[in-house]
């Protein structure tokens, strides 16, 4: 899955060992530093050949119309994409005027390293030049936790054999509307070229607008600028501060799109020359350039008078403190252990000053997804914030409640009551064009109230809840009141509670009735915001009362709430023993996946939609994500029963896949495919596996590897706020080892085949369960429960080959095939194993003769 020579195993550390140009989009997002709010992607200082020249800056972007060519009535008619910012990581490198390109260059040694517990990325490497001087060359990058509009550059050349002339240039650069002189695209920019939908949108016309720039005698440079239509602004402001020994004059240059430092220094041999860039990012949605310009100058002088070392201390001292309260330790394994790090570590870049601002799907490492908040947040990512960064789940669910009012008129233009989150957005309105797989995903709803919930649930931060975030579990579960509908018995009395027109969390099956995620998870909702309005009153009357003056609500919205929570339809095969994903989701064909080739595999790229939306085929696990999250309301046996139908009908062409399904089958009793799953989830960018982490880390998988260790291998389960564990340690693993905060107290919980151990720090005693025995830590106590086995063992994987001889409700026999062109001039007729269709050319050849075209 990588390349070990390259990128050699270490605990700690991400190590590059050589260069290559053959996959740079790859490394550019590999090595990506950010903070949440700030992101540069991992492009070399000498700003050349690039997938991607990118900075990028959390909920910073550019509106534009979007264009249907039909248009309806309620799609989405304003598109917003984030704007790659001015890049100011360009440090370019001239001897003898000879430039320091590493496609082209003598480089004898080589290493780069992200450090997880510096939070820094460095590069050393020895460069020959061609007339024969050897250069050593080492640069850092940072962008700080601690201070979240700023990043460090520090550049460090010896000439080591000669005196020589030196330069350097440091530049900050407009790139969102055009490249620098060098221009260009790494060779792989063109590979695989053609429409994919995860990529971003590419604006035409200008998007940035100059707006103050300038330079002063000490080599401070400004630009800054507002958006075209969004009327966002920004202000990069930069210092430079030349450390050296040699002799050294100074060029400056500003214009509207650039600014140029520029130093030429006679360096003698063997003394160095260091160079630090201080770079300043500001951006708002309404305050003037200007004023953003002096902010920047604040945070830099704040540095200046801290000093430069002290920024890398606090850096490290965060990361140490982030480390100690997020890290999963897994023993004996010291590349899954390497790989764990890097996910968790790519979960605080992402997400740690985003400071009210969502999660990006790619954080801020790349432009993938358009910087568009999706559901991934609250399902993946902020299970993860909760247990062990609550401050930063709150900063998360607290945009959500800002976004409200956009919410609210949403619903409205869908002809609803309530909130109705948006699909993907930056700013709160509904971004996505297609609604199939998007507006129609409304259990987005149910996903951010299931994530307050877990909130809640995890802090006990009842304050944050009946001050703000009522409002999101009343507002969407009164969406779910006026979108759902009532079925009656014949003597008219309630019978059930039906969704139709939806779209759960599998996109190659769209805009159904009752698909059976959305209502499992619309269940929650509804009973969640009742039960919080009712506390609300017995614990909180004023603030109850200013509820339902605040929303108008009727406290009888309660009961009706509650009345269709329980009467919600869930569906259920009586003939197949399963959880139909909907309501005809057994009426269709089944997509045999076993058979379906490589080459047409991611299907979205390979396929229309409509000829996926007739199969049986998931692009991501939906019934079984319903299973994880609402586990307490299946039994063992029908998770087992959904895991095997649905496994081998899920293609994994969403990275959100595999985490799922790794934690069902550890769950069920399929521990080796678990471990499969988790390889692949934990590898999805490490490895390229879906051939697109150029575009950005995929934050929402790495969220995931957090829960596929903890609540998958580790058996962690918090259902009706209880805290239990049932354990599935892979058989080669000694232990597994993780912290939990629970209600303010500490956890360190360690796994091994024979025992769970908890040890508390200080905080209020906690109860909770192993396997059903009841336990109690107090502060500063361990408690230790032995372990019977690491649950159900079950080889192998569920196959299609298990559905043989099944048959629908209607008597009729399941069928699998691929979709195929070739007409079809008889149809077969095949009993035993389920059928597997296939082209004319392999079922009929020598039969031409025999066959006519109308058999």
């Amino acid at each position: 899955m990588i390349d070990r020579d390259r990128f050699p195993v270490d605990p700690w550390r991400l190590i590059e060992t050589g260069v290559s140009t053959d996959d740079i989009g790859v490394s550019e997002t590999l090595f990506a530093v950010g903070n949440g709010y700030l992101g540069l992607r991992g492009n070399p200082p000498e700003g050349r050949q690039a997938h991607e020249d990118g900075t990028f800056v959390n909920g910073f972007h550019e509106i534009f119309p979007i264009r249907h060519a039909e248009q309806a009535y309620g799609f989405a008619e304003v598109g917003q994409t984030i704007i790659n910012a001015p890049d100011a990581k360009i440090m370019r490198v001239y001897v003898d005027d000879e430039p320091l390109a590493l496609d082209v260059a003598d480089v004898r040694d080589y290493e780069r390293v992200l450090d997880m517990r510096t939070g820094v990325l460095s590069r050393h490497l020895r460069w020959v030049t061609p007339s024969g001087k050897d250069v050593e060359i080492d640069f850092e990058r940072m962008v700080s936790f601690e201070e979240k509009h700023l990043a460090i550059m520090r550049l460090t050349v010896t000439v080591l054999n000669s005196d020589a002339p030196v330069t350097v240039s440091c530049q900050i650069l407009n790139r969102q509307d055009g490249e620098d002189v060098y221009g260009g695209s790494a060779p792989n920019r063109a590979k695989g070229a053609g429409f994919d939908p995860r990529k971003t949108e590419k604006i035409e016309e200008r998007v940035l607008q100059p707006q103050e720039y300038w330079q002063d005698e000490d080599g401070r440079a400004a630009l800054s600028y507002k958006a075209t239509n969004s009327g966002m602004t920004i202000a990069v402001v930069a210092d430079h501060i030349m450390e050296t020994e040699n002799e050294f004059s100074a060029r400056r240059l500003v214009e509207p799109d650039i600014a140029k430092n520029v130093f030429r220094v006679h360096a003698k041999a063997g003394v160095p020359i260091t160079l630090t860039k201080l770079v300043s990012y500001h951006t708002s949605r309404g305050v003037p350039a200007r004023e953003l310009v002096d902010r920047g100058r604040r945070v830099l002088d704040r540095v200046h008078d801290e000093g430069i070392d002290t920024q890398f201390e606090r850096q490290a001292a965060w990361c140490a403190d982030f480390w100690s309260r997020s890290d999963v330790r897994i023993e004996g394994h010291d590349d899954l252990q390497q790989a764990t790090r890097w996910c968790l570590f790519q979960l605080a870049q992402a997400s740690a000053r985003a400071d009210g601002q969502g999660v990006p799907a790619k954080g801020v490492s790349g432009s993938g997804y358009s910087g568009h908040y999706f559901w991934d947040t609250e399902v993946y990512v902020l299970p993860f914030l909760a247990y062990t960064s609550p401050l930063w789940a709150r900063n998360a669910l607290r945009m959500r409640y800002l976004m409200l009012p956009a919410a609210r008129r949403r619903a409205r233009q869908l002809n609803e009551a309530g909130a109705l989150f948006p699909w993907r957005t930056i700013n709160g309105e509904e971004a996505s064009a297609y609604y199939a797989a998007g507006t129609a995903q409304y259990h987005i709803n149910a996903d951010v109230s299931f994530a307050l919930a877990k909130y809640v649930r995890a802090t006990g931060d009842v304050d944050f809840l009946y001050r703000e975030a009522v409002d999101i579990a009343v507002e969407t579960a009164r969406l779910w009141s006026t979108l759902g509908f009532w079925r009656f018995s014949e003597d008219g009395a309630e019978e059930s509670f039906n969704i139709h027109g939806v779209t759960g969390p599998d996109e190659y099956t769209t805009v159904v009735n009752d698909n059976l995620f959305t209502n499992v998870m619309a269940r929650f909702n509804l009973r969640f915001a009742a039960r919080t309005v009712r506390d609300m009153a017995e614990e909180a009357p004023d603030q109850y009362r200013a509820l339902i003056e605040r929303l108008d609500l009727d406290p009888s919205e309660a009961d009706a709430w509650d009345r269709a929570a329980e009467a919600m339809h869930i569906p259920f095969s009586e003939s197949l023993r399963i959880h139909p994903q909907d309501s005809v989701f057994l009426e269709r064909e089944v997509w045999d996946l076993e058979n379906t080739p490589d080459s047409q595999r991611p299907l979205l790229l390979h396929f229309h939609p409509l000829v996926i939306y007739r199969y049986q085929v998931l692009k991501q696990a939906d019934v079984v994500l319903a299973l994880f999250l609402q586990g307490n309301h299946f039994t063992d046996e029908e998770k087992l029963a959904d895991f095997e139908y649905y496994d081998p009908l899920t293609t994994g062409d969403s990275t959100l896949s595999g985490v799922v399904q790794s934690i069902l089958a550890a769950e069920v009793g399929y521990q080796d495919l678990a471990l499969e799953y988790f390889r692949e989830s934990i590898y999805v960018d490490l490895g390229d596996l879906h051939n697109n982490a150029a575009d950005g880390v995929h934050v929402a998988s790495a969220g995931g590897v957090w829960t596929a260790l903890v609540s998958g291998f580790g058996g962690m389960r918090d259902h009706y706020g209880e805290l239990s564990f049932d354990p599935r340690l892979p058989k080669d693993w000694p232990s597994l080892e993780f912290t939990l905060h629970w209600r303010g107290t500490r956890l360190e919980v360690a796994i091994t085949r024979e025992a769970l151990t908890v040890t508390a720090g200080e905080g209020a005693p906690v109860e909770f369960t192993v396997r059903g025995r009841e336990a109690r830590v107090g502060s500063g106590e361990s408690v230790t429960i032995p372990l019977a086995g690491q649950g159900p063992l079950l080889a192998g994987r569920p196959s299609l080959r298990q559905l043989a001889d099944v048959r629908r409700e209607d008597g009729s026999l399941l069928s699998a095939s691929v979709p195929d062109s070739t007409i079809t001039r008889s149809i077969p007729t095949i009993t035993g194993e389920i059928p597997v269709v296939q082209d004319y050319e392999h079922t009929f050849a020598g039969q031409q003769d025999q066959t006519g075209i109308d058999s």
